[in-house]
């Protein structure tokens, strides 16, 4: 065979490799409202920078037919290319090509792509698209799932891993996306569960869609499972690329710095009048980070789980940093157990990767109940207490209103080495809110008061002059300083330039126990 018939044998297979189950089943992906394989690849990588590798891998399987039925890639597109000029490893599930199914060729191709991410310190991006372990290679495709699992943990804070969720998602597969950073969902076309509709019925007698059970809003909004969920797959890819705009490479590298022309030192009016007057009334966060961040853009994380707080990045002064803020137009900004995980969580990745934290604090407290104590709010309040403990990298507070009680405390204070906290005028730091305090310390007075109710107030007045206030806790350096509202964002960009070389340390150790 001559070279120019061995190159047109290999232009045949390469294209035969592209054309994964055929004109078929990809019209049939296309009628489900999904993108094919390499179609996703296209929208979420740079034009024209992604290298294939492995696309000639097939299945070694003899078993229940499968022996005459080899297609070129296995069901999975592996690679690199690159997002926005950056170094990313990316798998893409085949739902055409055997459903997508794992075998152990198709693991071996995505633990291949896990250790070269490790060895190169970049991330790795996942389009899951998977009807799940391939049934006739049996405990060989359990094996290749368990394998993926290991390279997941092991990669756990050394790169980024990001899970996007296209399809069916069941069974064991789903434990590989729950272990990576991000997990973005589509709705209507993306599930994920442990076991099916049909199997929950016939075990509990509940009777339950797909959708219901593990679709989209479900998990971003009830379970936590999924950080964020969209109407269309290039809408999801779109915001995976956007996400890369304030991650860096690995943990040895510095967040990343964007240029941007609203001014460093730029003071905003609006500040003045978020917070209201009267101490119980909400407002929205929202309002205050969009005011002080560069360009007003705030990529959000989690928006739909426990929204009494906010997490998610932006850009202060070109500096990529996390934000965590209470929420007090939701539940008046209290912590309670799914905002408290979904905190820690998004705490240890900033700290995992050198993102520095920017917290704003309005929180008058844990939630109370019988429901939250049964359900082990003292352990889960403290996974967000150990993981801003535990950070080690610049974090700064801004105390906006209320830091009431051990919530004070977890909200990254002095004590726990914040770095540098704030506080506007209006912040009241105490162990309590004035009206709980004045029952409790005036109890027998105000009893036998002529008047309770004007005992009460008389005593509310005082308290708040005594103590709902920042000044108390200035005067110890618990705060660092009192500032002007519209001074926030320079005081907080002077911080970060501040904080550039940072060093700080935790004591050796193999690694904390969490209480998980």
């Amino acid at each position: 065979m001559t070279m120019h018939e061995k190159l047109q044998r290999l232009e045949e297979l390469r294209a035969e490799a592209e054309r994964g189950g055929g004109e078929e089943r990809l019209a049939a992906q296309h009628a489900r409202g999904k993108l094919s394989a390499r179609e996703r690849l296209d929208l979420l990588l740079d034009d024209g920078s992604f290298v294939e590798l492995d696309r000639f891998v097939t299945h070694r399987s003899t078993e229940f037919g499968l022996a005459g039925k080899k297609v070129l890639g296995d069901g999975v597109v592996t690679g690199y290319g690159t997002i926005h000029g950056r170094l990313v490893y990316v798998f893409s599930q085949d739902f055409t090509v055997f459903g997508g199914s794992l075998s152990e060729a198709h693991a071996e191709k995505i633990v291949k792509l896990q250790e070269l991410a490790l060895k190169n310190g970049a991330p790795i991006v996942g389009l899951n698209d998977s009807g799940g372990a391939r049934i006739q290679e049996g405990v060989v495709s359990l094996g290749g799932y368990a394998d993926i699992f290991l390279r997941n943990t092991l990669a756990s804070g050394v790169v980024p891993q990001i899970s996007v969720i296209l399809g069916p998602c069941a069974g064991g597969a789903v434990y590989s996306p729950a272990i990576t950073d991000f997990v973005y969902m589509v709705r209507g076309t993306s599930f994920m569960f442990v076991t099916g509709p049909n199997v929950v019925k016939t075990v509990t007698h509940e009777d339950v869609d797909m959708e219901g059970l593990g679709g989209a809003d479900v998990h971003a909004s009830k379970s936590g499972v999924a950080h964020f969920a969209f109407d269309s797959e290039p809408q999801c890819l779109a915001a995976v690329r956007e996400l890369f705009e304030y991650i860096p490479q690995n943990n040895a590298e510095p967040a990343p710095h964007r240029e941007s022309a609203d001014p460093p030192d730029r003071q905003d009016e609006k500040l003045l009048e978020i917070v209201p007057d009267n101490p119980n009334k909400p407002y929205d966060m929202h309002d205050v980070i969009g005011c002080v961040v560069d360009d007003g853009r705030f990529y959000e994380v989690h928006r739909d789980f426990a929204q009494n707080l906010i997490v998610g990045f932006a850009h202060l002064g070109g500096h990529a940093v996390g934000v965590v803020a209470n929420q007090p137009a939701v539940l008046a900004g209290v912590l309670d157990i799914d905002s408290s995980v979904k905190g820690a969580r998004f705490v240890r990745f900033c700290d995992a990767f050198n993102i520095p934290l920017v917290v704003f604090e309005d929180v008058p407290g844990f939630l109370p109940g019988v429901a939250q104590e049964h359900g082990g709010i003292i352990r889960h309040g403290a996974k967000l207490l150990y993981a801003f403990a535990e950070a080690t990298v610049p974090k700064m507070t801004v105390i906006t209103r209320k830091a009431y009680g051990g919530a004070y405390d977890v909200m990254n204070s002095k004590h726990i080495r914040g770095d540098l906290n704030l506080a506007w005028p209006t912040a009241e730091i105490a162990v309590m809110g004035p009206k709980g305090a004045v029952e409790v310390l005036f109890r027998k007075e105000i009893a036998q008061a002529d008047d309770p109710e004007a005992a009460t107030e008389a005593r509310i007045q005082e308290y708040r002059e005594a103590f709902a206030h920042p000044y108390v806790a200035a005067a110890r350096g618990y705060v660092d300083d009192v500032i002007d509202p519209r001074e926030t964002r320079p005081r907080l960009i002077s911080g970060l330039d501040m904080l550039r070389n940072k060093r700080d340390r935790n004591p050796r150790r193999k690694h904390g126990n969490l209480p998980l």
